[in-house]
């Protein structure tokens, strides 16, 4: 199997590599322009998936120096052409890392007299200075090489970085990484010293009207390497990805592939799940590729009820990975969501990578991860829907280990340029690296493409494409994305949901803010609902802000009692709703947002959380808790 991302990068043709080769680096840097003319929509050109979340690692995590470069002195000379395109950079280069040779000579900069973040992390909640700071902040790490035996190949893997990463290790540049949500990794076989390694990373967060998301989103853009940095040593010939899926219902068929990096073709590869007593010998071939398949009768079915997970183990040569993995079916019949061959009704919540009880920004650790996801579990969800970018990997493992299924999302957020290939390229990119890394965890049941997207020609061909290109990875999921509403000409009381989109898609998602951006709370009872697919209705937003401890009469806005009101209405409106499967209320906590300025009230938080940011409960958690109780002993009394 060969895939390669091709980026338009201003008239400069793509770079395209055989990763397979032992000794072809994993990633090529595409050609440097200087930022006021580059592309930065332009994806990275990245190989296939590498598995790395139970693999052992050297963890590059820790205390990072960093020096704030708002005007990129450090990228860039006094003729504004960059230092890593000449043939021998300047010391001033700061991915260079120099030091001063003599006291007349003259350096700028000095990565071991600088300040220090925490990585993983944002810069924006470490420190006061760049709480609003949008632009070129540089990252240095020194490290010692592991200890490596004869013919052993080294990786370097980043879990995300916001939004371009311009990678150097001991001065020569890895690579440029663009997206701020997925992951990507660089092979440094032979680039390693065995002391004292530098590595830097240029990491710029500025918004670009061509890029994913684009310009204006309702979140913050915290800046930052906001997910863990690790190096992985494998043997020469290793695996570098698998895939499996219980791809039959009916006959209890599971089927899937391994991948091999390194190998010459006939390579034995020995695939077991002992709790299933499955043991088969798969042979590689040229491309390194296996397949496999076998029958998983005795099986026991993932489910939020029963969350069962199988060890894996996969073996070749000197190679050996372990992962956990569950076995489950999604399908629709009609207006129906079936899971494991029976309906299910998803009580969710919709989630941002944002953990603020204790000042933090961006979830940092598995540990903030389980509190948020502990919370939805407060109010008996069984689903959340990971917005509205794809969330680190602690997050959807530790959904699928508690039994919450997931909706996992690509940031294609309101407008974005449809008309631009670029723009294109890169969101699939962003979409091709979120199925490739979670297409094992069987709690995610929804790859969802865009969020409140204007409806155009230009969009639709473009949606239209992703849509494609996400069933061509993977068939085993559902897609959809959030759509939006409107009003019957002929009938204001006549709510719509029409889309061309819809054709595309397999659950029918909308977002709705009846009785908060549209009208008062007593517009809810008049509403009817029109939408005309036979396909299940999936309601992916609703509801208000309110501030935690604000009390006041049920009419009064921002308070707890008026957003108790409105859930209240919402839930019996959407009950009426022919199809409803579930929803999805926005949002889990009150989380930061730049759009967001009354004094006293929203203070830059978006406050439609059912908690506050720090964990208190609004009056609206209850509502939405009996209102799933209810759901769920409705579902065990049809059972």
């Amino acid at each position: 199997m060969k895939r390669f991302l091709l980026g338009a990068l201003l008239g400069f043709a793509s770079l395209a590599h055989n990763v397979f080769a032992a000794e072809t680096p994993a990633i090529t840097a595409a050609a440097e322009l200087p930022l006021q003319t580059q592309s930065l929509q332009t994806p990275s050109l990245q190989t296939p998936s590498l598995q790395t979340y139970s693999r052992d690692s050297v963890s590059l995590n820790g205390e990072w120096k960093i020096i704030v470069d708002p005007y990129e002195n450090g990228y860039y000379n006094y003729r504004y052409e960059p230092f890593d395109q000449q043939a021998t950079p300047s010391q001033n280069a700061y991915f260079t890392d120099s030091k001063q040779k003599s006291p007349g000579d003259l350096l700028e900069y000095d990565f071991d007299k600088s300040a220090s973040l925490q990585v993983p992390g944002d810069w924006n909640t470490q420190t006061d200075k760049l709480y609003y700071y949008e632009g070129t902040v540089w990252y240095r790490k020194t490290f010692d090489a592991p200890i490596a035996k004869k013919g052993e190949r080294a990786f370097l893997y980043f879990g995300a970085v916001n939004y371009r990463a311009d990678v150097y290790l001991n001065g020569k540049k890895l690579g440029v990484h663009v997206g701020g949500f997925t992951p990507f990794h660089y092979e440094i076989t032979g680039k390693l010293k065995d002391k004292n390694n530098s590595l830097v990373v240029k990491v710029d967060n500025k918004r670009h009207a061509d890029a994913v998301p684009t310009l204006n989103t309702d979140w913050w853009n915290y800046g930052g390497i906001t997910r863990e940095v690790k190096l992985i040593t494998v043997p020469q010939t290793f695996i570098r990805d698998y895939k499996i899926a219980l791809t039959s219902f009916a006959d209890k068929t599971v089927s899937g592939s391994v991948l091999l990096d390194g190998a010459k073709g006939g390579e034995k590869i020995s695939v077991k799940v002992p709790e299933l007593n499955i043991q088969q010998t798969l042979t590689a071939d040229n491309h390194g590729k296996a397949s496999f398949s076998f029958k998983a009768d005795k099986a026991q079915l993932w489910s939020p009820e029963n969350p069962k997970l199988y060890a894996l183990q996969i073996s070749t040569g000197k190679d050996k990975f372990t992962d956990t993995v569950g076995l489950r079916s999604i399908s629709t019949q009609g207006k129906q969501l079936l899971l494991n061959g029976k309906p299910i009704f998803l009580r969710g919540v919709s989630v941002h990578e944002e953990y603020s009880a204790q000042g933090g920004g961006r979830v940092k650790n598995a540990a903030e991860a389980q509190q948020l996801l502990n919370w939805a579990k407060g109010f008996n969800a069984n689903f959340v829907r990971l917005a509205h970018y794809p969330h680190n990997e602690d997050m959807v493992r530790l959904a699928e280990q508690m039994g919450l299924l997931v909706w996992s999302e690509i940031p294609v957020y309101w407008t974005i340029n449809w008309n631009n290939e670029a723009t294109y390229q890169n969101a699939e990119a962003q979409l091709t690296a979120m199925i490739e890394r979670d297409k094992n965890r069987a709690a995610v049941i929804i790859w969802s493409l865009a969020n409140e997207t204007p409806v155009s020609d230009a969009r639709n061909k473009f949606l239209a494409r992703l849509a494609t290109k996400a069933r061509s990875l993977d068939d085993s999921r559902l897609l959809s994305a959030a759509l939006e509403k409107h009003y019957r000409a002929d009938n204001a009381n006549v709510a719509v949901v029409e889309d061309p989109l819809a054709e595309h898609l397999d659950l029918v998602s909308f977002n709705q803010y009846i009785g908060w951006y549209d009208g008062a709370p007593e517009k809810i009872d008049r509403i009817s609902w029109e939408i005309n697919y036979n396909k299940p209705v999936f309601v992916s937003e609703f509801g208000g802000d309110a501030r935690a401890g604000n009390h006041g009469d049920v009419d009064k806005i921002f308070t707890e009692e008026f957003q108790e009101n409105l859930y209240n209405k919402t839930l019996k409106m959407l009950d009426g709703i022919d199809g409803f499967v579930g929803t999805s209320p926005w949002i889990l906590t009150d989380f930061r947002s730049p759009r967001r300025h009354l004094p006293g009230i929203q203070d830059e938080f978006n406050r439609k959380g059912i908690y506050s940011n720090t964990g208190e409960k609004k009056k609206a958690f209850f509502v939405l808790k009996n209102y799933y109780d209810r759901k769920a002993e409705q579902k065990n009394t049809n059972n």
